[in-house]
C-alpha cells in the first residue's frame, strides 16, 4: 500500500509550497491519518509519541481553516490557541506554524513564562490569528483581559499526559470554559491514563480517534545499554565516555536542577563545551544553551526531564542517563531525543544501587530487559539501600579491605 501525498490529503498550495520548502515529501502514519479529518472540522484524539509528526498533523488542518475569508483577528481576542505543557515545546509549536505558514498572511503569537510579558501582550494588541503557550502566562493574560478566548473557535491541547502529570488541570478546564461552545478541539497524548480519557471525554465532541502504534524504546535504532556503578563513580565514568569523539552530540539526564548544575561545572572544568537546561534557568538562558546545543556550540546539554518532551535536534549520537528518571515513561521520552529523522542513536543509563528498582520498573515499562554494558547488578537485598558512613575507625579500615570480584571494583577499574 502506497502512502499518499500531502496534496492528496486536501491541502491548499501556499501549505503545499511551504511543505516543499521544508523538504516535508510524504506524510507521516498521524498527518495521513489526521489531516482530512480535522480539514472536515471534526474532533481528534490523537494517540502518539513524540517525533511522530503530530506538530504538523494540526498545524496544517489549523492554518487552513484559518486562511479563508480574509479575517482579522481583533486585539486581545486570537482565533485559536494551542497550549503545550512547557515553554521548549511552545516555541518548537510556533516555529512549525511559521514556517508552514511561511505563505500565509496568518499571525503567530507566543504567549509563555520567562519571556518579555510587555512583548507578548503587544502582539496581542496587534491582534494573533493563532497564540501558542503555556498555561502559566495563558492564565495571567486571561486575568488582566489581554487575553480573551471567545473568538478561539479552534483549540489544540497537546501533551496532555505531560500537562496532567504537571498540575495544569485546573488552567486547562479554566480556559475551555471560557472557549466558544461551537469550536472544533484537537487533544493528543502519548499515552491515555484514565484522567486523559476523562479530559478527553470532557473537551472532544464525538471525536475520530487516531492512535499510531507505539514504537517502544527497544527499537533497533536506539542501542540501549546500562553500567551498574556507584553514585559516587558516575562522575569518572562519564568524563572516561565523553573522551571518545564518537559522542559528538550528547544530552545528559539528571534528575534535579542541582545535579544538573553540578554536572555542567564539572564537565566545563575538564574542558568539554556544555550547557545546562533546567525550570530554574531563565528564558533567554534555556533559548541560548538550546541554540548553542543545535549548532554545535555546545557537545553536550546536561538537562532535567524538562528536555525530554519537546526538543527536536537532529544528529543527538547519544542520551545518558545520569541519574535514572522516576516516572518509566519519562525513559522513554528521554532517549527518545535521539534516533531522531530515521537516524540511529545510543542510549547509555547509569544505574547505583538505590536505583535497581527503577531500572526493573523501565524495563517492565518498555518490555524488554536492557542490555548490561559495565558492572553487575548488586546482590538481592542490598538493592535500595544507600551506603552508610563507616562509625569507628575499625569499620572503615575493614571496609577498605579488597571485596574479590564485586561489583562496585569493576566498575571503578572500567571508570
Amino acid at each position: 500500500m502506497t502512502s499518499p501525498t500531502f496534496a492528496a490529503l486536501g491541502l491548499a498550495e501556499p501549505l503545499l509550497n511551504a511543505l516543499v520548502a521544508q523538504t516535508f515529501t510524504t506524510p507521516t502514519p498521524i498527518q495521513a491519518a489526521s489531516i482530512p479529518g480535522l480539514l472536515e472540522g471534526r474532533d481528534l484524539l490523537g494517540i502518539a509519541q513524540t517525533g511522530t509528526g503530530k506538530t504538523a498533523a494540526f498545524a496544517l488542518p489549523l492554518l487552513q481553516h484559518l486562511m479563508g475569508g480574509n479575517i482579522r483577528p481583533a486585539p486581545f481576542a486570537p482565533r485559536a490557541l494551542v497550549l503545550a505543557p512547557t515553554r521548549e515545546l511552545a516555541l518548537q509549536i510556533e516555529d512549525t506554524f511559521r514556517k508552514l505558514g511561511a505563505q500565509t498572511r496568518l499571525r503567530t503569537a507566543i504567549v509563555i513564562g520567562g519571556a518579555s510579558r510587555f512583548k507578548q501582550v503587544e502582539a496581542m494588541r496587534r491582534g494573533a490569528d493563532i497564540v501558542i503557550g503555556t498555561p502559566g502566562r495563558i492564565c495571567d493574560l486571561m486575568n488582566t483581559r489581554e487575553l480573551r478566548l471567545e473568538s478561539a473557535h479552534r483549540f489544540v491541547l497537546d501533551e496532555a499526559d505531560r500537562m496532567l502529570d504537571l498540575g495544569f488541570i485546573k488552567d486547562i478546564r479554566k480556559f475551555v470554559g471560557a472557549l466558544p461552545v461551537q469550536r472544533q478541539s484537537s487533544l493528543f497524548s502519548a499515552t491515555m491514563p484514565p484522567e486523559v480519557a476523562k479530559l478527553a471525554a470532557g473537551l472532544l465532541q464525538n471525536p475520530m480517534r487516531v492512535e499510531i502504534a507505539r514504537v517502544e524504546a527497544t527499537t533497533p535504532k536506539i542501542v540501549q545499554s546500562v553500567h551498574f556503578v556507584p553514585q559516587a563513580a558516575k562522575r569518572a565514568l562519564l568524563a572516561d565516555m565523553l573522551g571518545d569523539p564518537d559522542f559528538s552530540r550528547v544530552i545528559v539526564f539528571t534528575r534535579t536542577k542541582r545535579g544538573a548544575n553540578r554536572v555542567a561545572e564539572d564537565l566545563e572544568a575538564a574542558g568539554h563545551r556544555v550547557n545546562a537546561l533546567h525550570g530554574n534557568k531563565s528564558q533567554a538562558q534555556r533559548e541560548k544553551a538550546l541554540d548553542q546545543f543545535k549548532s554545535g556550540r555546545a557537545r553536550v546539554l546536561v538537562a532535567t526531564d524538562i528536555a525530554a518532551r519537546g526538543i527536536d535536534v537532529n544528529g543527538i549520537s547519544h542520551v545518558i542517563n545520569y541519574d535514572l528518571p522516576a516516572e518509566p515513561e519519562s525513559y522513554v521520552h528521554r532517549i527518545g531525543r535521539t534516533a531522531r529523522a530515521g537516524a540511529a542513536g545510543i542510549a547509555i543509563s547509569f544505574c547505583d544501587n538505590t536505583e535497581v528498582s527503577t531500572l526493573r520498573a523501565i524495563e517492565r515499562q518498555i518490555g524488554n530487559a536492557i542490555p548490561v554494558a559495565g558492572g553487575s547488578p548488586p546482590p538481592a537485598g542490598s538493592q535500595g539501600r544507600q551506603p552508610q558512613r563507616p562509625s569507628s575507625p575499625g569499620q572503615a579500615a575493614r571496609r577498605r579491605r579488597p571485596q574479590g570480584n564485586n561489583a562496585a571494583g569493576r566498575v571503578n577499574r572500567a571508570a
